[in-house]
């Protein structure tokens, strides 16, 4: 193991075209530059792929990545990163799973994988105790994310919690470009395709076992201290206790509802139909109903992930695991379906064909409100009746994408592709960023907050720290919550939030443990690798993430014409807590306030030379300002 507390010390590079594995050392300056997780993921994106190179070109990377908490005593510290060059936006992007894998990567010696090249057949790369290599996975062509792990996991006569698997379904395999990565019986890295980029590599899963290795730690009764009490905390929290310690995200969907934040139909709504079976899509009731038994994350002892039994209806008895929040909505209300069974059960089987399931749930959404209209028959749809609520066809026509079957085909290229080539009245309709990115399962109209973030983002998600504690909040200058109407207030926060969340998916920690709780993660990096740590370099190390992300975007091609929402994702809702009010009026002053604050052109979006050089980024300032 390392000699630098916190790390194994080691980068496992995978040349697929080659079918070789080699180690390579990373030193403590670069360590604490980038810390792991996405920010190493992003320094060798930056490094590595420069413009030309296509998201399924073989010099394409794709990086996995822990971080300085990785596999500690820290709860939920199995959390990893991917970072590679996306299929939807062709740009940067990065995802995190949890799971059990973050943690076994470093115990097998490794903080990270970067993948190249192409391999000439189908693969898997098994990492166990210091030792890496490729083995053929042609008897995993088409399986399922949860038949690999079974298949893999037998072939190398390894239990249930002695090997983490995570790789592509379907999807995948097929190049659909919403694919996700799925391991642990549904842990998910999703956002831009990161599914599909493995595909194109020809990389179907990579399997991490337990290892015997384990993480030494600068200070271990610092850091166990430090673990147990954040726990009590989130024991003692009463909104923990019903949403993150407790429910996890499965609470959600009612008071989400309540703000206006639930999408449905497609955002032509805000208004949810069916009080009484709203009641369903809550933790109480499905944790009862649907027989829920734990499935924890690594050293994790809160009350979230679950495998559940689907109780009534055409799919009852199914066993799946237990859907976020995010999963719900794209199943139930985004499509018009109310009944909590089907939803559960979709959701589930967008996670074992290995597809996002945000993404898929706007592509199918927009597809049911096009045949709604008339602008598709059931010609178009292979003979589906792409009816609101229809789960049949819903899941029929799931099946197709994830097989790139039919009228599937042209849906597995993403709902902005699918909009602009059936036409500008479908164009409108669609729920995007116009870099080709779709948001999290949430109606963001009526919360500009996550709006205005998930567009701006250079990742294809969240960058800034919406979720910090109102302490941290007030250390920046901030009250914890917004007016959410506010356009330049908004831009602001933003700006000085922006990085934070980076700078956590960079650690290997889990967001629902660590609490949005900077002084704890700050100190846990301390206790784990001995450093002087400060939130003054968190915030700068979250800042230096974003700007090279963001340079590295410009460099290929996505610039400031691109920061804005799709028509309807920035449209005035019709009915509900934000009718009336669109986002659209104040966009252009929200951009530049926000690219000023963070010192960037505002013509171009551009970091200034003088902001990449307080952040230790001189090398990137020839490359966007020659």
């Amino acid at each position: 193991m390392s000699n630098l507390p916190g790390y194994a010390g080691k980068i496992l590079r995978v040349d697929l075209s080659s079918g070789t594995c080699r180690d390579e050392v990373w030193d403590e300056a670069t360590t604490r530059k980038w810390l792991g997780g996405t920010g190493l993921g992003a320094k060798h994106l930056y490094d590595e792929v420069p413009p030309g190179v296509e998201w399924d070109n073989p010099e394409n990377r794709i990086i996995l990545a822990s971080g300085p908490l990785g596999g500690t005593r820290v709860q939920g510290t199995g959390t990893f990163s991917v970072v590679t060059k996306g299929p939807l936006t062709n740009g940067a992007t990065s995802s995190q799973a949890n799971g059990h894998f973050g943690a076994y990567l470093k115990f097998s010696g490794y903080d990270a994988i970067v993948v190249q090249g192409v391999s000439p057949k189908l693969v898997y790369l098994l990492i166990d105790d210091g030792r890496a290599e490729l083995r053929d996975g042609s008897h995993l062509a088409g399986a399922d994310t949860w038949e690999n792990e079974d298949r893999i996991k037998a072939e190398l006569g390894k239990g249930e919690h002695d090997m983490s698997v995570f790789g592509i379904g379907p999807a995948g395999e097929n190049l659909v470009k919403f694919a996700a990565i799925v391991g642990d019986r549904g842990h998910v890295a999703g956002h831009n395709g990161t599914g599909a980029v493995m595909g194109s590599k020809h990389l179907k899963a990579i399997a991490a076992g337990r290892g015997t290795g384990r993480i030494a730690v600068k200070d271990a009764g610092r850091m166990q201290q430090l673990s147990r009490a954040m726990f009590e905390e989130l024991k003692n929290d009463p909104i923990a206790q019903q949403q993150s310690y407790g429910y996890g995200t499965l609470n959600l969907y009612v008071p989400l509802e309540a703000m206006g934040v639930l999408p449905v139909k497609n955002y032509t709504t805000s208004v949810y139909p069916d009080r009484e079976r709203l009641m369903h899509f809550t933790g109480p009731y499905m944790r009862e109903k649907f027989s829920a038994v734990r499935h924890p994350c690594w050293a994790c002892g809160m009350h979230h992930c679950h495998r559940m039994r689907v109780p009534e209806g055409p799919f009852a008895g199914a066993v799946t695991d237990e859907p976020e929040y995010e999963g719900l909505a794209a199943w139930g209300s985004q499509i018009g379906n109310y009944d909590v069974n089907s939803s559960v059960y979709l959701s589930d089987l967008a996670d074992k064909l290995g597809v996002d399931t945000n993404a898929a749930g706007w592509v199918m959404g927009w597809c049911i409100e096009c045949f709604e209209r008339g602008i598709f028959t059931a010609k178009d749809t292979d003979g589906l009746e792409m009816r609101w609520g229809n789960v049949d066809a819903a899941r029929e026509m799931l099946l197709r994408i994830a097989h790139r079957r039919g009228f599937g085909d042209f849906l597995a290229e993403g709902v902005k592709s699918a909009a602009f080539k059936t036409g500008d009245e479908a164009a409108a309709m669609g729920v995007y960023t116009m870099k080709g990115g779709t948001p999290r399962g949430h109606d963001h109209r009526a919360n500009w907050s996550e709006l205005f973030d998930t567009v701006v983002s250079s990742t294809g998600t969240l960058e800034a720290g919406w979720g910090l504690k109102a302490e941290d909040m007030a250390w920046l200058g901030l009250t914890p919550f917004p007016n959410p109407f506010d356009p330049m207030d908004i831009s602001a926060r933003c700006a000085k939030l922006k990085g934070f969340q980076n700078f956590e998916d960079s650690l290997g920690v889990c967001n629902f443990t660590s609490h949005g709780d900077l002084t704890f993660l700050v100190n846990g990096i301390a206790a784990a690798t001995g450093w002087d740590y400060t939130r003054e370099e968190a915030a700068i190390t979250g800042e230096r993430i974003t700007n090279l992300m963001k340079a590295f975007n410009l460099r290929h091609g996505i610039g400031r014409d691109l920061d804005r929402p799709s028509p309807r994702y920035g449209s005035a809702p019709v009915d509900g807590p934000a009718a009336g009010v669109s986002i659209l009026t104040a966009w252009e002053d929200m951009l530049r306030n926000y690219y000023t604050l963070l010192g960037w052109d505002v013509a171009t979006s551009k970091p200034l030379p003088e902001t990449l050089k307080r952040l230790g980024l001189e090398d990137v300032v020839p490359h966007l300002w020659g």
